[in-house]
């Protein structure tokens, strides 16, 4: 077994380029699960993902906002990730979404000059794309390069 993962070692693995699973619960009680991109704020210690307002995801979140899980992994050995359960919060304050979609995008496209990050930016901008602010409310982290 794999030495307990830090908390150091949570938050700088949050960092990360990865995708996050995200699951919510659907109108049949089925797991809907979606990968998005992600931002950690180490502050907050909250997760931020940025969609259109129109998604299931976002139906099912406001539904059940306390159903909901996320899970980023490397798939790339040695394994490591962070899992958890959530409350989720669907964010519409343009004004707040801005910074975090600008983050988001420089994040995964390393640019806000690239055309995607120009879309999701105008989207944002005119209110077509919302924030999901999870708040974790459980952790579970493994490492297995920490093998004993």
């Amino acid at each position: 077994m794999p030495r307990p993962v830090t908390e150091n070692e949570v938050e700088q693995f949050l960092q990360s380029k990865l995708n996050m699973q995200l699951a919510t619960i659907d109108d049949e009680g089925y797991p809907l699960v979606q990968p998005v991109w992600f931002l950690y704020d180490k502050e907050s210690g909250r997760i931020f993902t940025g969609t259109q307002k129109t998604t299931k995801k976002v139906q099912s979140i406001r539904k059940n906002p306390d159903r909901v899980y996320f899970s980023i992994d490397d798939e790339n050995y040695p394994y490591k990730g962070v899992k958890g359960r959530a409350t989720a919060r669907i964010s519409e304050d343009i004004e707040k979404n801005l910074p975090i979609i600008n983050e988001i995008s420089v994040k995964y496209l390393g640019a806000l000059e690239h055309p995607l990050a120009k879309m999701l930016i105008d989207n944002a901008r005119n209110g077509t794309e919302v924030v999901i602010e999870l708040t974790p409310r459980f952790l579970s982290a493994w490492d297995f390069g920490k093998a004993m």
